[in-house]
Protein backbone atom coordinates (compact mmCIF):
# COMPACT_ATOMS: atom_id res chain seq x y z
CA UNK A 1 0.00 0.00 0.00
CA UNK A 2 2.80 2.37 0.44
CA UNK A 3 3.50 2.38 -3.30
CA UNK A 4 0.12 3.10 -4.17
CA UNK A 5 0.15 6.04 -1.45
CA UNK A 6 3.22 6.91 -2.74
CA UNK A 7 1.90 7.31 -6.55
CA UNK A 8 0.82 11.20 -6.18
CA UNK A 9 4.64 11.91 -6.01
CA UNK A 10 6.20 9.30 -7.87
CA UNK A 11 3.92 9.66 -10.77
CA UNK A 12 3.79 13.50 -11.46
CA UNK A 13 8.08 12.93 -10.98
CA UNK A 14 8.20 10.13 -13.27
CA UNK A 15 5.63 12.01 -16.09
CA UNK A 16 7.29 15.26 -15.84
CA UNK A 17 10.50 15.25 -14.36
CA UNK A 18 11.92 12.21 -16.36
CA UNK A 19 9.75 11.41 -19.62
CA UNK A 20 9.16 15.47 -19.88
CA UNK A 21 5.75 15.32 -20.90
CA UNK A 22 3.83 18.71 -20.58
CA UNK A 23 1.60 19.30 -17.19
CA UNK A 24 -1.47 18.67 -19.08
CA UNK A 25 -1.04 15.33 -20.20
CA UNK A 26 1.44 13.71 -17.31
CA UNK A 27 -1.10 15.59 -14.40
CA UNK A 28 -4.28 14.22 -15.95
CA UNK A 29 -2.58 10.61 -16.57
CA UNK A 30 -1.23 10.96 -12.94
CA UNK A 31 -4.90 11.92 -11.69
CA UNK A 32 -6.79 9.23 -13.63
CA UNK A 33 -4.75 6.56 -12.04
CA UNK A 34 -4.56 7.85 -8.22
CA UNK A 35 -8.65 8.49 -8.42
CA UNK A 36 -8.79 4.73 -9.48
CA UNK A 37 -6.13 3.74 -6.84
CA UNK A 38 -8.48 5.61 -4.43
CA UNK A 39 -11.53 3.69 -6.00
CA UNK A 40 -10.17 0.39 -5.78
CA UNK A 41 -7.87 -0.12 -3.17
CA UNK A 42 -8.22 2.58 -0.83
CA UNK A 43 -12.11 1.76 -1.23
CA UNK A 44 -12.89 5.41 -1.21
CA UNK A 45 -16.64 6.19 -1.80
CA UNK A 46 -17.31 6.93 -5.15
CA UNK A 47 -18.81 10.27 -3.79
CA UNK A 48 -16.10 11.08 -1.88
CA UNK A 49 -14.14 10.94 -5.21
CA UNK A 50 -17.10 13.12 -7.06
CA UNK A 51 -16.80 15.58 -4.39
CA UNK A 52 -12.66 15.66 -4.26
CA UNK A 53 -13.42 16.46 -7.91
CA UNK A 54 -15.72 19.09 -7.76
CA UNK A 55 -13.35 20.51 -4.62
CA UNK A 56 -10.80 20.85 -7.31
CA UNK A 57 -12.66 22.61 -9.68
CA UNK A 58 -13.53 25.27 -7.44
CA UNK A 59 -10.17 25.31 -5.67
CA UNK A 60 -8.46 26.27 -9.14
CA UNK A 61 -10.82 29.61 -9.82
CA UNK A 62 -9.29 31.44 -6.70
CA UNK A 63 -5.37 30.14 -8.19
CA UNK A 64 -6.64 30.88 -11.76
CA UNK A 65 -7.66 34.64 -10.08
CA UNK A 66 -4.33 35.43 -9.04
CA UNK A 67 -2.67 34.28 -12.36
CA UNK A 68 -5.54 36.46 -13.78
CA UNK A 69 -4.18 39.46 -11.60
CA UNK A 70 -0.12 38.80 -12.22
CA UNK A 71 -0.78 38.38 -16.68
CA UNK A 72 -2.64 41.58 -16.04
CA UNK A 73 -0.54 43.11 -14.49
CA UNK A 74 2.26 42.44 -16.64
CA UNK A 75 0.16 43.40 -19.73
CA UNK A 76 -0.51 46.29 -18.68
CA UNK A 77 2.79 47.37 -17.60
CA UNK A 78 3.99 46.25 -21.34
CA UNK A 79 0.99 48.41 -22.81
CA UNK A 80 1.51 51.58 -20.96
CA UNK A 81 5.71 51.59 -21.35
CA UNK A 82 5.68 51.15 -17.58
CA UNK A 83 8.21 48.01 -17.83
CA UNK A 84 10.62 49.94 -20.05
CA UNK A 85 10.89 52.81 -17.30
CA UNK A 86 10.80 49.91 -14.49
CA UNK A 87 13.69 48.51 -16.23
CA UNK A 88 15.68 51.83 -16.93
CA UNK A 89 15.57 52.68 -13.35
CA UNK A 90 16.94 49.03 -12.70
CA UNK A 91 20.11 49.18 -14.79
CA UNK A 92 20.51 53.12 -13.59
CA UNK A 93 21.02 51.23 -10.17
CA UNK A 94 22.91 48.56 -11.41
CA UNK A 95 23.44 46.76 -14.79
CA UNK A 96 24.47 43.44 -13.37
CA UNK A 97 22.23 40.45 -13.60
CA UNK A 98 23.20 39.21 -10.67
CA UNK A 99 22.60 41.84 -8.86
CA UNK A 100 19.32 42.10 -10.11
CA UNK A 101 18.32 38.96 -9.65
CA UNK A 102 18.94 38.95 -5.84
CA UNK A 103 17.12 42.25 -5.53
CA UNK A 104 13.54 41.10 -7.98
CA UNK A 105 13.44 37.18 -7.12
CA UNK A 106 15.15 37.20 -3.56
CA UNK A 107 14.18 40.52 -1.78
CA UNK A 108 11.25 42.02 -3.51
CA UNK A 109 9.45 38.22 -4.28
CA UNK A 110 9.95 38.13 -0.45
CA UNK A 111 8.02 41.20 0.24
CA UNK A 112 5.24 40.13 -2.11
CA UNK A 113 5.29 36.54 0.13
CA UNK A 114 5.25 38.11 3.24
CA UNK A 115 1.98 40.43 2.03
CA UNK A 116 0.35 37.93 -0.18
CA UNK A 117 1.38 34.10 -0.40
CA UNK A 118 -0.60 31.96 -2.31
CA UNK A 119 2.07 31.38 -4.71
CA UNK A 120 1.39 35.05 -6.18
CA UNK A 121 5.76 36.00 -5.64
CA UNK A 122 6.83 34.15 -8.48
CA UNK A 123 4.00 34.76 -10.43
CA UNK A 124 4.85 38.64 -10.24
CA UNK A 125 8.52 38.47 -10.20
CA UNK A 126 9.20 36.09 -13.22
CA UNK A 127 7.87 38.39 -15.61
CA UNK A 128 9.84 41.27 -14.07
CA UNK A 129 12.94 39.17 -14.64
CA UNK A 130 12.45 38.39 -18.35
CA UNK A 131 11.37 42.20 -19.13
CA UNK A 132 14.92 42.72 -17.66
CA UNK A 133 16.65 40.32 -19.88
CA UNK A 134 16.63 37.27 -18.18
CA UNK A 135 15.02 34.04 -20.75
CA UNK A 136 12.00 32.84 -19.37
CA UNK A 137 13.45 29.55 -17.61
CA UNK A 138 16.14 31.21 -15.76
CA UNK A 139 13.35 33.60 -14.69
CA UNK A 140 10.70 30.98 -13.71
CA UNK A 141 13.77 28.82 -12.34
CA UNK A 142 14.95 31.32 -10.09
CA UNK A 143 11.34 32.99 -9.21
CA UNK A 144 10.48 29.42 -8.13
CA UNK A 145 14.03 28.86 -6.27
CA UNK A 146 14.04 32.22 -4.59
CA UNK A 147 10.15 31.73 -3.29
CA UNK A 148 11.49 29.50 -0.07
CA UNK A 149 13.45 31.22 2.47
CA UNK A 150 10.62 33.69 3.04
CA UNK A 151 7.44 31.11 2.34
CA UNK A 152 8.08 29.76 6.00
CA UNK A 153 6.50 32.71 7.29
CA UNK A 154 3.84 33.19 4.45
CA UNK A 155 1.62 36.21 4.56
CA UNK A 156 2.01 37.41 7.51
CA UNK A 157 2.53 34.46 9.55
CA UNK A 158 -0.22 32.07 8.06
CA UNK A 159 1.48 29.05 7.28
CA UNK A 160 1.82 28.88 11.31
CA UNK A 161 -0.94 30.39 12.60
CA UNK A 162 -3.04 28.48 10.36
CA UNK A 163 -0.55 25.72 9.38
CA UNK A 164 -0.02 24.93 13.42
CA UNK A 165 -3.58 25.08 14.66
CA UNK A 166 -3.86 21.23 14.71
CA UNK A 167 -1.12 21.03 17.09
CA UNK A 168 -1.38 24.38 19.39
CA UNK A 169 -3.12 27.70 18.66
CA UNK A 170 -1.05 29.44 21.49
CA UNK A 171 0.06 32.71 20.39
CA UNK A 172 3.77 31.92 22.93
CA UNK A 173 3.69 28.57 21.21
CA UNK A 174 3.66 30.21 17.87
CA UNK A 175 6.24 32.95 18.28
CA UNK A 176 8.71 30.05 19.72
CA UNK A 177 8.45 28.10 16.30
CA UNK A 178 9.02 31.06 14.88
CA UNK A 179 12.14 31.85 16.63
CA UNK A 180 13.36 28.41 16.06
CA UNK A 181 12.63 28.61 12.23
CA UNK A 182 15.17 31.80 11.98
CA UNK A 183 17.94 30.01 14.23
CA UNK A 184 17.04 26.77 11.81
CA UNK A 185 17.14 28.36 8.44
CA UNK A 186 19.78 30.99 9.61
CA UNK A 187 22.57 29.08 7.39
CA UNK A 188 20.44 28.28 4.64
CA UNK A 189 18.70 31.23 4.31
CA UNK A 190 21.83 33.27 4.32
CA UNK A 191 23.28 31.65 1.40
CA UNK A 192 19.97 31.54 -0.62
CA UNK A 193 21.09 34.54 -2.44
CA UNK A 194 24.67 32.76 -3.23
CA UNK A 195 22.68 29.82 -4.50
CA UNK A 196 20.50 31.98 -7.03
CA UNK A 197 23.54 33.38 -8.08
CA UNK A 198 25.47 29.97 -8.89
CA UNK A 199 22.52 28.70 -10.65
CA UNK A 200 22.21 31.78 -12.54
CA UNK A 201 26.16 32.10 -13.70
CA UNK A 202 26.20 28.01 -13.98
CA UNK A 203 23.19 26.84 -15.13
CA UNK A 204 21.86 29.68 -17.53
CA UNK A 205 24.81 31.82 -17.77
CA UNK A 206 27.38 31.45 -20.99
CA UNK A 207 29.93 28.93 -21.10
CA UNK A 208 32.97 31.65 -21.42
CA UNK A 209 35.60 30.15 -19.18
CA UNK A 210 35.12 33.00 -16.92
CA UNK A 211 32.14 31.53 -14.93
CA UNK A 212 34.08 30.69 -12.21
CA UNK A 213 35.71 33.96 -12.24
CA UNK A 214 31.78 35.87 -12.46
CA UNK A 215 30.69 33.66 -9.27
CA UNK A 216 33.53 34.61 -6.77
CA UNK A 217 33.38 37.96 -7.50
CA UNK A 218 29.63 38.15 -5.96
CA UNK A 219 30.35 35.90 -3.17
CA UNK A 220 31.39 38.51 -0.79
CA UNK A 221 28.42 41.03 -1.77
CA UNK A 222 25.52 38.04 -2.16
CA UNK A 223 26.63 36.36 1.55
CA UNK A 224 26.44 40.02 3.14
CA UNK A 225 22.70 40.53 1.87
CA UNK A 226 21.90 36.96 2.96
CA UNK A 227 23.32 37.48 6.43
CA UNK A 228 21.68 41.00 6.56
CA UNK A 229 18.05 39.49 5.85
CA UNK A 230 18.96 36.35 8.02
CA UNK A 231 19.74 38.37 10.95
CA UNK A 232 16.55 40.74 10.38
CA UNK A 233 14.68 37.65 10.08
CA UNK A 234 16.23 36.52 13.72
CA UNK A 235 15.74 40.04 15.32
CA UNK A 236 11.70 40.29 14.21
CA UNK A 237 10.62 36.64 15.27
CA UNK A 238 12.89 37.76 18.70
CA UNK A 239 11.47 41.51 19.03
CA UNK A 240 8.21 41.62 17.65
CA UNK A 241 6.26 38.35 16.49
CA UNK A 242 6.77 35.65 14.09
CA UNK A 243 3.60 37.81 11.39
CA UNK A 244 6.12 40.15 10.50
CA UNK A 245 9.06 38.21 9.79
CA UNK A 246 8.41 38.16 5.61
CA UNK A 247 7.70 41.52 5.94
CA UNK A 248 10.06 43.48 7.74
CA UNK A 249 12.84 41.14 6.95
CA UNK A 250 13.06 41.90 2.92
CA UNK A 251 11.79 45.24 3.42
CA UNK A 252 15.04 45.99 5.69
CA UNK A 253 16.92 44.20 3.64
CA UNK A 254 16.11 46.03 0.08
CA UNK A 255 16.98 49.19 1.89
CA UNK A 256 20.45 47.43 2.84
CA UNK A 257 20.98 46.35 -0.26
CA UNK A 258 20.24 49.59 -2.23
CA UNK A 259 22.72 51.66 0.00
CA UNK A 260 25.26 48.83 -0.41
CA UNK A 261 24.95 49.18 -4.46
CA UNK A 262 25.22 52.96 -4.15
CA UNK A 263 28.24 53.44 -2.19
CA UNK A 264 29.66 49.96 -4.11
CA UNK A 265 30.30 48.45 -0.97
CA UNK A 266 31.67 44.76 -1.22
CA UNK A 267 30.94 45.10 -5.08
CA UNK A 268 33.10 44.62 -7.80
CA UNK A 269 34.52 47.34 -9.62
CA UNK A 270 33.47 45.63 -12.94
CA UNK A 271 29.94 44.94 -11.97
CA UNK A 272 29.62 48.58 -12.83
CA UNK A 273 32.13 49.22 -15.51
CA UNK A 274 31.38 46.09 -17.59
CA UNK A 275 28.41 43.99 -16.09
CA UNK A 276 28.04 40.44 -16.36
CA UNK A 277 24.76 39.86 -18.10
CA UNK A 278 23.75 37.22 -20.51
CA UNK A 279 21.49 39.46 -22.46
CA UNK A 280 22.26 41.86 -25.48
CA UNK A 281 19.12 43.33 -24.77
CA UNK A 282 19.32 47.25 -24.49
CA UNK A 283 17.02 49.55 -22.17
CA UNK A 284 15.45 52.59 -23.88
CA UNK A 285 17.03 55.81 -21.78
CA UNK A 286 13.47 56.79 -22.87
CA UNK A 287 12.38 58.92 -18.83
CA UNK A 288 9.21 60.75 -19.81
CA UNK A 289 7.44 58.54 -17.36
CA UNK A 290 8.53 58.88 -13.34
CA UNK A 291 9.65 55.96 -11.63
CA UNK A 292 7.13 56.43 -9.44
CA UNK A 293 4.36 56.31 -11.77
CA UNK A 294 6.02 53.01 -13.02
CA UNK A 295 5.94 51.28 -10.23
CA UNK A 296 2.64 52.61 -8.92
CA UNK A 297 0.50 49.05 -9.87
CA UNK A 298 2.98 47.32 -7.42
CA UNK A 299 3.20 50.00 -4.85
CA UNK A 300 -0.76 49.90 -4.71
CA UNK A 301 -0.57 46.44 -4.59
CA UNK A 302 1.54 45.74 -2.09
CA UNK A 303 -0.06 48.85 0.34
CA UNK A 304 -3.58 46.77 0.01
CA UNK A 305 -2.36 43.73 1.01
CA UNK A 306 -0.86 45.03 3.84
CA UNK A 307 -3.76 46.66 5.29
CA UNK A 308 -6.02 44.23 4.52
CA UNK A 309 -3.73 41.61 6.26
CA UNK A 310 -2.93 43.69 9.36
CA UNK A 311 -5.74 45.96 9.72
CA UNK A 312 -8.61 43.52 11.26
CA UNK A 313 -12.04 45.67 10.71
CA UNK A 314 -11.16 45.55 7.05
CA UNK A 315 -9.62 42.34 6.81
CA UNK A 316 -13.42 41.19 8.43
CA UNK A 317 -15.31 43.25 5.91
CA UNK A 318 -13.67 41.51 3.08
CA UNK A 319 -13.41 37.75 4.07
CA UNK A 320 -17.52 37.86 4.89
CA UNK A 321 -18.42 39.70 1.87
CA UNK A 322 -18.60 38.03 -1.38
CA UNK A 323 -17.34 35.17 0.09
CA UNK A 324 -17.46 31.95 -2.70
CA UNK A 325 -16.62 29.62 -0.58
CA UNK A 326 -18.07 26.14 -1.00
CA UNK A 327 -17.94 23.91 2.93
CA UNK A 328 -19.34 20.76 3.52
CA UNK A 329 -18.66 19.71 -0.65
CA UNK A 330 -21.53 17.31 -1.30
CA UNK A 331 -22.45 16.50 2.42
CA UNK A 332 -18.93 15.94 3.31
CA UNK A 333 -17.43 17.85 5.88
CA UNK A 334 -13.80 17.35 5.60
CA UNK A 335 -14.08 18.38 1.79
CA UNK A 336 -14.26 22.30 1.88
CA UNK A 337 -12.68 25.01 -0.89
CA UNK A 338 -12.37 28.95 0.35
CA UNK A 339 -12.52 31.68 -1.57
CA UNK A 340 -12.97 34.94 -0.20
CA UNK A 341 -13.06 36.97 -3.48
CA UNK A 342 -12.63 40.18 -1.81
CA UNK A 343 -10.02 39.34 0.32
CA UNK A 344 -7.90 37.35 -2.66
CA UNK A 345 -4.08 38.66 -3.82
CA UNK A 346 -6.28 38.30 -7.58
CA UNK A 347 -8.76 41.07 -6.84
CA UNK A 348 -6.09 43.04 -5.36
CA UNK A 349 -4.05 42.57 -8.13
CA UNK A 350 -6.76 43.44 -10.72
CA UNK A 351 -7.21 46.56 -8.66
CA UNK A 352 -3.75 48.05 -8.64
CA UNK A 353 -3.97 47.10 -12.47
CA UNK A 354 -7.02 49.71 -12.84
CA UNK A 355 -5.60 52.43 -10.84
CA UNK A 356 -2.14 51.70 -12.43
CA UNK A 357 -3.68 52.42 -15.86
CA UNK A 358 -5.55 55.22 -14.84
CA UNK A 359 -2.40 56.96 -12.97
CA UNK A 360 -0.06 55.66 -15.99
CA UNK A 361 -2.25 56.72 -19.32
CA UNK A 362 -5.70 58.40 -17.54
CA UNK A 363 -7.59 55.80 -19.74
CA UNK A 364 -9.65 52.23 -19.12
CA UNK A 365 -10.20 51.80 -22.63
CA UNK A 366 -7.78 48.88 -23.55
CA UNK A 367 -8.79 47.26 -20.43
CA UNK A 368 -11.10 45.01 -21.28
CA UNK A 369 -9.10 43.99 -24.50
CA UNK A 370 -6.26 43.00 -22.60
CA UNK A 371 -8.43 40.84 -19.99
CA UNK A 372 -9.75 38.80 -22.59
CA UNK A 373 -6.63 38.24 -24.64
CA UNK A 374 -5.34 37.36 -20.91
CA UNK A 375 -8.32 34.90 -20.38
CA UNK A 376 -8.20 33.64 -23.38
CA UNK A 377 -4.29 32.35 -22.79
CA UNK A 378 -5.14 30.85 -20.06
CA UNK A 379 -7.13 27.85 -20.90
CA UNK A 380 -4.20 25.23 -21.20
CA UNK A 381 -3.40 26.19 -17.93
CA UNK A 382 -6.55 25.71 -15.99
CA UNK A 383 -6.85 22.25 -17.14
CA UNK A 384 -3.54 21.10 -15.90
CA UNK A 385 -4.10 23.26 -13.07
CA UNK A 386 -7.62 21.33 -12.58
CA UNK A 387 -6.53 17.76 -12.44
CA UNK A 388 -3.69 18.58 -10.86
CA UNK A 389 -5.47 19.72 -8.03
CA UNK A 390 -7.67 16.22 -8.63
CA UNK A 391 -5.00 14.76 -7.58
CA UNK A 392 -3.56 16.42 -4.96
CA UNK A 393 -7.71 16.51 -3.14
CA UNK A 394 -7.77 12.40 -3.50
CA UNK A 395 -4.58 12.25 -2.10
CA UNK A 396 -5.44 14.61 1.05
CA UNK A 397 -9.03 13.29 1.03
CA UNK A 398 -8.63 9.48 1.30
CA UNK A 399 -9.04 9.49 4.68
CA UNK A 400 -12.71 8.96 3.44
CA UNK A 401 -12.50 5.37 3.28
CA UNK A 402 -13.94 2.24 3.81
CA UNK A 403 -11.12 0.00 5.24
CA UNK A 404 -10.25 2.15 7.90
CA UNK A 405 -6.59 3.19 6.39
CA UNK A 406 -5.38 6.39 7.28
CA UNK A 407 -5.25 8.70 4.77
CA UNK A 408 -2.32 8.61 2.36
CA UNK A 409 -0.41 11.27 3.33
CA UNK A 410 -0.24 10.17 6.82
CA UNK A 411 0.31 6.58 6.27
CA UNK A 412 3.57 7.43 4.26
CA UNK A 413 4.41 9.38 7.13
CA UNK A 414 3.23 6.79 9.58
CA UNK A 415 5.55 4.17 7.59
CA UNK A 416 8.47 6.87 7.61
CA UNK A 417 8.68 7.37 11.31
CA UNK A 418 8.54 3.45 12.05
CA UNK A 419 11.78 3.31 10.51
CA UNK A 420 13.88 6.33 10.85
CA UNK A 421 12.41 8.06 13.97
CA UNK A 422 15.90 7.72 15.55
CA UNK A 423 17.48 10.48 12.47
CA UNK A 424 14.00 12.31 12.48
CA UNK A 425 15.37 15.88 12.55
CA UNK A 426 17.11 14.96 9.46
CA UNK A 427 13.90 13.75 7.64
CA UNK A 428 11.15 16.55 8.91
CA UNK A 429 12.14 18.84 6.40
CA UNK A 430 11.79 16.04 3.50
CA UNK A 431 8.27 15.38 4.59
CA UNK A 432 7.09 19.18 4.87
CA UNK A 433 8.60 18.99 1.32
CA UNK A 434 6.55 16.08 0.39
CA UNK A 435 3.73 18.32 1.22
CA UNK A 436 4.40 20.96 -0.50
CA UNK A 437 5.28 19.19 -3.78
CA UNK A 438 2.04 17.61 -3.53
CA UNK A 439 -0.45 20.11 -1.99
CA UNK A 440 1.19 23.28 -3.05
CA UNK A 441 1.37 24.99 0.17
CA UNK A 442 3.94 25.87 3.24
CA UNK A 443 0.24 25.94 5.05
CA UNK A 444 -1.81 22.57 4.08
CA UNK A 445 1.61 21.11 4.16
CA UNK A 446 2.19 21.62 7.61
CA UNK A 447 -1.98 21.38 8.65
CA UNK A 448 -1.35 17.60 6.64
CA UNK A 449 1.72 16.68 8.83
CA UNK A 450 1.51 19.10 11.94
CA UNK A 451 0.31 17.02 14.67
CA UNK A 452 2.25 13.68 13.23
CA UNK A 453 5.65 15.77 13.20
CA UNK A 454 4.73 16.82 16.98
CA UNK A 455 3.89 13.19 17.54
CA UNK A 456 7.25 11.96 16.41
CA UNK A 457 9.46 14.16 17.93
CA UNK A 458 7.75 13.45 21.36
CA UNK A 459 8.82 9.43 20.99
CA UNK A 460 11.94 10.17 19.72
CA UNK A 461 12.38 12.85 22.31
CA UNK A 462 13.32 15.75 20.28
CA UNK A 463 12.62 18.93 20.69
CA UNK A 464 8.79 19.26 19.24
CA UNK A 465 9.23 23.26 18.42
CA UNK A 466 12.79 22.17 16.50
CA UNK A 467 11.26 19.61 14.36
CA UNK A 468 7.92 22.13 13.56
CA UNK A 469 10.63 24.55 12.65
CA UNK A 470 11.92 22.31 10.30
CA UNK A 471 8.61 20.55 8.81
CA UNK A 472 7.50 24.42 7.69
CA UNK A 473 11.19 25.56 6.06
CA UNK A 474 10.84 22.19 4.64
CA UNK A 475 7.79 23.00 3.29
CA UNK A 476 8.46 26.23 2.11
CA UNK A 477 11.11 24.88 -0.13
CA UNK A 478 8.97 22.81 -1.34
CA UNK A 479 7.54 25.56 -3.25
CA UNK A 480 10.47 25.34 -5.12
CA UNK A 481 8.87 21.66 -6.49
CA UNK A 482 5.33 22.21 -6.18
CA UNK A 483 3.60 21.45 -9.43
CA UNK A 484 0.67 23.85 -9.53
CA UNK A 485 2.89 26.54 -8.52
CA UNK A 486 5.51 25.70 -11.83
CA UNK A 487 2.13 25.36 -14.14
CA UNK A 488 0.93 28.67 -12.57
CA UNK A 489 4.29 30.37 -13.60
CA UNK A 490 5.28 28.68 -16.58
CA UNK A 491 1.90 30.15 -18.00
CA UNK A 492 2.69 33.59 -17.06
CA UNK A 493 6.20 33.57 -19.40
CA UNK A 494 4.29 31.46 -22.09
CA UNK A 495 6.52 28.32 -21.19
CA UNK A 496 3.47 26.10 -21.18
CA UNK A 497 4.90 22.10 -21.88
CA UNK A 498 8.06 23.11 -20.04
CA UNK A 499 6.72 21.90 -16.52
CA UNK A 500 9.44 19.18 -16.59
CA UNK A 501 12.41 20.98 -17.47
CA UNK A 502 11.36 23.42 -14.96
CA UNK A 503 10.50 20.46 -12.51
CA UNK A 504 14.27 18.96 -12.99
CA UNK A 505 15.96 22.41 -12.70
CA UNK A 506 14.47 23.12 -9.35
CA UNK A 507 14.32 19.64 -7.20
CA UNK A 508 18.06 19.45 -6.68
CA UNK A 509 17.95 23.04 -4.58
CA UNK A 510 15.03 22.23 -3.29
CA UNK A 511 16.67 18.72 -1.89
CA UNK A 512 19.66 20.47 -0.91
CA UNK A 513 17.93 23.25 1.14
CA UNK A 514 16.39 20.29 2.92
CA UNK A 515 19.43 18.59 3.30
CA UNK A 516 21.26 21.50 5.00
CA UNK A 517 18.32 22.39 7.19
CA UNK A 518 18.32 18.61 8.31
CA UNK A 519 21.94 18.95 9.18
CA UNK A 520 22.09 21.96 11.15
CA UNK A 521 18.79 20.61 12.77
CA UNK A 522 20.74 17.89 13.84
CA UNK A 523 23.82 19.75 15.08
CA UNK A 524 20.87 21.82 17.30
CA UNK A 525 19.90 18.04 19.02
CA UNK A 526 23.35 17.92 20.22
CA UNK A 527 23.18 20.92 22.53
CA UNK A 528 19.55 21.24 23.70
Amino acid sequence: MIVVALSAVILPLILLGIINMPATKGMSISAFIVLLEGYFLWKMPAKSLLASIFQSIHKALPILWILFGALMMLNILQHTGAIDRINAGFHTLSADMRIQLILVAFLFGGLIEGVSGFGTPAMVTAPLMIALGFSPMAAVTLALIADSTPASFGAVGTPLTVGLSNVNEKSTFLNSIGQRITQLDFFAGTFMPLMLVFILIFVFGKNDGNQKKDFIKLVPWSLFIGLVYSIFALLVSFVLSYEFVSILAPFATIIIAILTIKLKFLLPKDSFTKPWTTSTKTIASEKKMSLLTAWSPYIIVILMLLATRTIAPLKEFLVTNINLSWKNILGFSQINSDWEFLYSPGTLLTIAVILGLLIQVKTLKNFFPIAKKVALSMKSTALALVVTLIMVQVFTNSEINLTKLPSMPMYIAEIISKYLSGIWIIIAPFLGQLGSFVTGSTTVSTLTFGQIQADIASNANVSKELVLAAQLIGAAAGNMICVHNIVSVSSVVGLSGQEGNILRKTVLPALLYGLLVGIIGFIFTLFI
